[in-house]
């Protein structure tokens, strides 16, 4: 680094780094930090130059460790910044390129220490580095501890007061990234953090009075998509005897060492068509998740949180709440459009959610919109199963919950995604209208799926001894009580005794199911064995299938006439589901199911064999007419209100660094230091 062209091997070696690590106290005054701030760097290449620049920081990060206790340069560097920062608006109006590049030189060389500081040791001890005084590690004047308030106010006040140019792009993104680099001590905690330095200074004091402006600003980069500047822009130019200011913001910095980070991180990365195209909004967008998902201070609500859950469309001229002094306005539509286009991210669709599930304002927006279709992708070529044409935005959405459940039945097992996702179909059943026809498929073949694993994993549990091939001679020597259903064991449940193994269990289903998990654990030899995984998923499986029961009566009881599709597929799969009529958990729901499959049966034979589908969609719209509305039984409108766990930062915590981790724009963190989740996880 200096005044001359730097390779990535050279750094460990660079006189002007080994200086401000060194012994030697530097004055902010000194002429060393114009030197210094004036660097240039290659472009990596490879992995391995991507390696050695990080050792090589690292290096200089732990003689700087070593010796600014009593030498204070961190606090000298952070000194020298926060004095040139002071005239950057006035810089980028009079387009003062050198000053705002040896600023933003500044910004990068504070974060990457930053960076190493803070992941290599406790907060506490990091903040004394920040307080030492020259040639005296014990002793520090009264207000230099707020050398980190003082710098987290100046990065908050740049990204609000410096005008987005060209010549500011990089600075701003710079900014950006060292609040997150600062926010990231939580990386390196397995627990969530409750009270930390960033709770300190970003809830109260010099920073909270910039919450509502910070907020709104980081939004309106998200909104607006700058692309970054694009390379050779703002070069300066190479003099004869190389001593000259090598590259500019774009060339150098912008495409060089941001590159170097990016391409440095472990994990999956954003696609190149993202990661080029706009840094700072995709940068802006995961420093204002993170910053949104901090805990509350014990005295304080977090007021990022406040900020987001209150702001208004700019066309709403409604007082705001005294209550809140962080509520601002901003323009909806621009908002929605940018959600519309940006949903191929997970953290777009994580504002998404939050903005839906926490701002009432937008909520309301979001609800009155006709053209809500765009909030999913605008094709559906990724729907591999099959071709999909005409497919309504109701229908396609269930098509996708249900591929989800099932995923999640099979791979992921998360217990809230299933519950959610069942709850999220029976919130739409009662207003399901003109079902595509493969959604009513789906719908009705995901149920059957799971009657038949139902009968199947009874198989199991109940008959896990016998050799038989049927159920006819296991019925045959049971008595009314049932009791010997125990002892008895079947390899195959034919269909046709289905019916006939329920009508026995609702006598004692659950004394049954209970003794014969008695029975199957006894057989394990130890309480210390679990259960196999047919006789834990009983119960899941149950439930599942009763939803489904429940979503399908909710559609025929409310929607009938709409919905021939669904009234097809089912008679289609009647057979299956005439054998649970008398099942003791699925009785009730049954009926009107049943009612439907007899009914419609008996008008299909009427009409004769060999009818054409048209045909009998035609005869099931006639029919759905003809039905009686109140021989069908009601039942009370499945209604599921969605209400977050009571310390949900202990999922969105963790969830938003993985986002930071995995996509975040000129910064890596080495995987091995990372304590708050998995790298499968992350």
């Amino acid at each position: 680094m200096g005044a001359n062209s730097s390779n990535i091997s050279d750094l460990s070696e660079n006189e002007y780094l080994k200086r401000l690590s060194g012994t030697e106290s530097i004055s902010e005054n000194d002429p060393f930090w114009n030197q210094l701030l004036s660097f240039s760097f290659t472009t990596p290449t490879n992995s391995a130059e991507l390696k050695l620049l990080e050792e090589a920081t690292v290096s200089v990060c732990k003689s700087l460790v070593e010796n600014n206790p009593r030498t204070g340069n961190l606090g000298a560097l952070i000194k020298v910044f926060l004095s040139r920062t002071k005239e950057l608006k006035i810089s980028a109006e009079c387009q003062n390129h050198l000053f705002i590049w040896q600023a933003h030189n500044a910004l990068f060389l504070i974060s990457c220490l930053l960076k190493v500081f803070i992941s290599q040791m406790p907060e506490e001890e990091m903040q004394l580095h920040f307080t030492y005084e020259e040639k005296s590690p014990v002793t520090y004047q009264a207000d230099s501890e707020d050398l980190i308030e003082e710098l987290l106010c100046c990065l908050i006040k740049l990204i609000i007061d410096i005008p987005l140019l060209d010549i500011t792009y990089g600075i701003s993104l710079e900014a950006v990234s060292t609040l997150v680099v600062f926010l990231s001590c939580q990386l390196f905690h397995k627990e969530i953090l409750r009270q930390s330095i960033s709770h300190k200074y970003l809830m109260h004091g010099q920073c909270l009075p910039y919450t509502s402006r910070l907020v709104k600003t980081l939004l309106y980069n998200f909104i607006r998509q700058e692309k970054r500047p694009p390379p050779g822009t703002h070069i300066f130019e190479q003099q004869s005897d190389g001593g000259g200011l090598l590259y500019g913001l774009a060339s150098g910095v912008a495409t060089g060492l941001w590159t170097v980070f990016t391409l440095g991180g472990v994990g999956s990365k954003p696609a190149p068509h993202q990661e080029q195209s706009s840094p700072l909004a995709s940068q802006s967008l995961l420093l204002l998740l993170v910053l949104a998902n901090l805990t509350d201070a014990p005295d304080t609500p977090n007021p990022y949180r406040q900020a987001i859950m209150s702001f208004k469309n700019t066309q709403d001229s409604t007082a705001f709440p005294s209550s809140n002094p962080h509520a601002f306005q901003i323009n909806f539509n621009s908002l929605y459009t940018a959600l519309c286009e940006q949903q191929k991210s997970d953290q777009a669709t994580l504002l998404l959610y939050m903005l839906l599930h926490q701002n009432s304002n937008v909520r309301t927006y979001m609800l009155a919109r006709t053209d809500m279709e765009n909030l999913i992708l605008k094709n559906i070529t990724w729907y591999s199963e099959r071709v999909l044409t005409e497919i309504s935005l109701g229908s396609l959405l269930i098509l996708v919950v249900i591929r989800t459940i099932q995923y999640n039945m099979t791979r992921t097992r998360d217990k809230y995604l299933h519950t959610n996702c069942l709850a999220a179909l029976a919130n739409m059943s009662a207003q399901f209208r003109s079902l595509h026809q493969y959604a009513a498929q789906r719908i009705i073949s995901y149920t059957c799926r799971h009657l038949r694993r139902y009968v199947s994993v009874l198989d199991k549990l109940y008959f896990p001894h016998s050799h038989c091939s049927t159920l006819q001679h296991c019925f045959s020597t049971l008595s009314d009580n049932g009791e010997e259903l125990l002892s008895l064991t079947c390899s195959h449940i034919l269909r046709s005794y289905a019916s006939s193994l329920f009508s026995l269990l609702s006598k004692k289903h659950n004394k049954v199911l209970e003794q014969a998990t008695q029975s199957l654990r006894g057989s394990l030899s130890s309480d210390d064995v679990p259960l196999p995984d047919y006789a834990q998923d009983l119960n899941v499986i149950e439930e599942v299938i009763r939803m489904m029961l429940e979503i399908i009566n909710s559609c025929l009881t409310n929607s009938l006439h709409h919905n021939p599709n669904l009234v097809y597929a089912l008679l289609y799969k009647r057979d299956l589901f005439e054998q649970f009529r008398t099942h003791p958990s699925f009785q009730d729901i049954m009926q009107n199911i049943d009612l439907v499959i007899t009914f419609f049966s008996s008008r299909l034979q009427q009409a004769g064999a060999e009818l054409s589908v048209e045909r009998v969609l035609e005869i099931i719209k006639q029919g759905a007419v003809a039905l009686p509305k109140d021989r069908l039984r009601k039942f009370p409108e499945l209604k599921f209100k969605y209400v977050e766990e009571e310390q949900p930062e202990e999922f969105f915590i963790p969830y938003v660094w993985s986002l930071v981790y995995n996509s975040a724009v000129a910064l890596y963190w080495n995987p091995q230091d990372i304590q708050l989740f998995t790298m499968d996880s992350g």
